[in-house]
């Protein structure tokens, strides 16, 4: 090898070696450069369907593209409205244990709703075909002042019985399909998809909820401390979910959103992944926010059911401004 080519080999190798350190030096600025994803906790008090803008945008990484990290954690109503008093969540998607915050004196807000009607059916053994039939019976609700127990004193009112005189609501939390099943309720309030898997077992549903009652449920519940400190957080939380409804609201989405049903709530059923969102759509909330009247109704009830005496208002509750912020930035139109 020539004195010629040995000095080109060694400029090329010195060229490589500059290049390589250069991409060694970038390399960490460019990591330091993104945003650092921050932890936030949601408590979730059940798994129905109701919740599939909170799954849709986790799925889909729209929490990510925020700045957030969120880990779902699954508790019933009460240890989620006692975790969302001490702080260890950052927020509660039990919007009448939000309520029941509110009204006994902590501030707080509901941010957004996924559903504005209830997802529940009241569902009956197969010897049980009419409403006058469950006198003297068992019905599941839920922990005391848990959704699916004030639908389920709605139904009796309904029906013109009276919650303890004519009928016993045993409280359940998210076992009410097996207490059936034992025959140990004779009745259950039932969310998606447990209501179908109950009608493929051969049980009666006596009462759509949502065909009775305005009520919203599966909401994002935060602290006026959290919206205060974290405004930037509060907005991606619900910017993620808002952009997860118009998601799956797309036709041409209709076969993801399936298959992410199917993946979040470990179904081998297309058809059951596919009824569950055709229940969705009879109560989902479009943009995220509930109607008036219904809202109000649930505040009185939980007011009710939480012995306060003093009328509490939707402004007092509610705040959609962040809703509202993230319509505008996704471009949408009401």
């Amino acid at each position: 090898m020539t004195r010629r080519e040995l000095s080109r080999n060694s400029e090329m190798w010195t060229a490589v070696v500059s290049l390589c350190l250069l991409a060694a030096i970038a390399a960490p600025i460019d990591v330091a450069a993104q945003p650092a994803m921050k932890k936030v906790r949601l408590g979730i008090q059940s798994n129905n369907i109701g919740f599939l803008p909170f799954h849709l945008a986790f799925h889909k990484g729209y929490y990510r593209e925020q700045g957030i990290e969120l880990e779902t954690i699954f508790m019933a109503t009460q240890a989620v409205n006692a975790a969302f008093l001490r702080g260890d969540i950052d927020y509660s998607a039990a919007i009448n244990g939000t309520i029941q915050t509110i009204v006994r004196g902590n501030p707080a807000k509901i941010l957004a709703c996924a559903v504005d009607r209830p997802l529940i059916s009241l569902i009956a053994r197969k010897e049980i075909r009419s409403a006058h039939d469950l006198k003297g019976r068992r019905i599941g609700g839920s922990t005391p002042g848990g959704t699916a127990t004030l639908m389920a004193e709605t139904a009796l009112k309904h029906f013109g019985l009276q919650a303890g005189r004519d009928v016993t609501i045993v409280p359940l939390r998210d076992n009410r399909l097996p207490a059936l099943d034992s025959g140990s309720v004779d009745a259950a309030l039932l969310g998606v998809p447990e209501n179908i898997l109950a009608l493929d077992r051969g049980y009666h549903e006596l009462l759509f909820l949502g065909d009775i009652v305005n009520f919203p449920q599966n909401a994002i519940g935060a602290s006026m401390k959290k919206i205060q400190e974290n405004p930037d957080e509060v907005y991606g939380m619900v910017r993620a979910a808002l952009r997860a409804l118009y998601f799956s609201l797309e036709p041409r989405n209709r076969e993801e959103v399936t298959a992410i049903v199917m993946k979040q709530w470990k179904l081998t059923d297309r058809r059951i992944a596919n009824e569950m969102l055709r229940q969705f759509s009879r109560g989902m909330a479009r943009d995220l926010m509930a109607k008036p009247e219904g809202m109000q109704l649930m505040i009185d009830l939980v007011r009710e059911d939480s012995k306060v005496a003093q009328p509490f208002t939707i402004a007092q509750v509610v705040d959609y401004s962040f809703v509202e912020k993230a319509r505008r930035d996704l471009g949408a139109a009401r």
